[in-house]
């Protein structure tokens, strides 16, 4: 008995030991689970923050066959009649956002929401509700729409994109080809990133490999700390692992204002900049390693009162040196209307102090058109021009202009690589107007290290360094 007794003992104190190794191996709860994936918590506690936004524009569509639709003769004659050819067609959109506050303002993109007729919001629950439009700013591609929900909402609240490191991991949430509240997360790949293409002229994007495709626009960049850095706003056409997000402290530089005045009440010089380069250092003798570069003065600006001049390098603002342009800028827009700004500008090997009052950020800077075209080549920058002709002009809708179209651009160019596209319309080479082909080559001297472009795109005027190649 004693025996048996024993080896019950014995067996029992087997299974138990079976039960609690078992029992060791299983999680011990479902956030253990996820102790080494912070972004399903993440997910969790944000998502209900990030909405879906439908838009609808009506647009005018002739029903007359196409040779007949824009035809001025139909229109002057048949007058009021000949509106009874159109109809009414109306044009979809879709785009992302997140909540702000828990009465229902919402931030996104200018761009999703522009011209809209009809603007619905669609909640992480399914619940949809119209929204209006509070104020919006397409310098900065922002806007803020509300609605007006029964109860308080989940927010999101906003982090600090300045402190915000190379190689962070973020989330994006977003609507990309309307699938829903679709999470991608990536790492934080480079910050002020510039982009000046078509439709898109800004500088300080905060740049990710986490998918950002159509339809995230206006949705939140967020880091580990469940908080938004950044607006995604901005992908290249069939890049792979390349989105671009608005960083979000400039969104709250401006958000206040377009709630309270439906626009950005911020200072304005009126001059547009890029980053001072190695290549036009050389190009211009300039000794400073940073800066920025007056592209283009604006008319009757406070730029244009102080005295600032195309070419001129700011060095500093009020006894600030001057980093890169997103700094500049953030500078500048931080300043209320009205404010001073003390710049140290380098012009012609020269240094010098202006001073410029601000003005009030104007409600648009105005657009003009660019074109494209054909013919001749310099071969040292890898870049094909044509002199701009009536014909060119009427083709590409190009009004009381002089100067250069870029034909061609050579692959692996310096051209190339300093983001230069057919269609730009080339004023000046290192200080030079140029308006033939004879112009351009007598500016670019024999044995140059560097050339230095004035273009315009689309109605914005910057400036290329160029490398020029042996």
């Amino acid at each position: 008995m004693r025996v048996k007794g024993y080896a019950r003992y014995v067996g029992l104190l087997a299974l138990l030991s079976v039960v609690g190794i078992f029992a060791l191996a299983q999680p011990a709860s479902a956030a253990s689970k996820y102790a080494d994936n912070p972004v399903v918590q993440i997910v969790k506690e944000v998502s209900p923050a990030v909405v879906n936004i439908d838009v609808e524009t009506v647009s005018k569509r002739s029903s007359l066959p196409l040779p007949f639709q824009d035809d001025p003769f139909f229109k002057r004659f048949f007058g009021e009649e000949f509106r009874r050819f159109s109809r009414s067609v109306p044009m979809k959109g879709r785009g992302s956002g997140f909540i702000v506050t828990k009465e229902g303002q919402i931030l996104t993109n200018n761009h999703v929401v522009e011209g809209a007729d009809k603007i619905t919001v669609t909640l992480s629950d399914g619940k949809t509700y119209e929204a209006e439009v509070l104020g919006k700013d397409p310098t900065f591609d922002l806007a803020v729409i509300k609605i007006n929900p029964e109860s308080s909402l989940t927010t999101l609240e906003l982090g600090d994109s300045e402190s915000i490191e190379v190689g962070e991991w973020v989330v994006a949430i977003g609507n990309p080809y309307g699938f829903e509240h679709t999470v991608t997360v990536g790492v934080i790949s480079a910050k002020n990133r510039s982009i000046h293409a078509q439709g898109i002229n800004f500088d300080g994007f905060l740049q990710t490999d986490a998918a950002i495709n159509p339809g995230n626009s206006g949705g939140p960049l967020i880091d580990m700390d469940g908080k938004v850095i950044g607006i995604n706003t901005a992908i290249v056409p069939y890049a792979q692992g390349l989105g671009f997000a608005i960083p979000v402290d400039m969104a709250k530089q401006i958000m206040s204002d377009l709630v309270t005045y439906g626009k950005v009440k911020r200072g304005w010089l009126g001059i547009s900049v890029q980053n001072l380069t190695k290549e036009f250092a050389d190009a211009y003798d300039i000794e400073e390693e940073s800066g920025v570069i007056v592209g283009d003065v604006f008319a009757d600006s406070a730029a244009e009162r102080a005295g600032l001049q195309r070419g001129d390098v700011i060095v500093s603002v009020n006894n600030e040196a001057v980093k890169d342009v997103q700094w500049f800028v953030n500078k500048v827009r931080a300043q209320a209307p009205g404010a001073t700004l003390r710049l140290k500008v380098i012009r012609g090997g020269k240094s010098t102090t202006v001073t410029a009052k601000l003005d009030e950020i104007p409600d648009s800077e105005g657009k003009a058109a660019s074109g494209e075209t054909e013919e001749d080549a310099l071969e040292k920058v890898g870049v094909a021009v044509s002199k701009l002709t009536n014909e060119l002009k009427r083709q590409y809708k190009i009004e009381g202009r002089s100067g250069l179209v870029v034909v061609e651009v050579a692959d692996g160019s310096p051209a190339q690589a300093a983001g230069i596209q057919e269609g730009d319309l080339l004023l000046e080479v290192n200080g030079k107007k140029v308006n033939d082909v004879d112009d351009l080559r007598g500016a670019v001297k024999k044995g140059s290290k560097a050339a230095v472009l004035w273009i315009e795109r689309e109605g914005i005027k910057f400036f290329a360094a160029l490398k020029i190649q042996p």
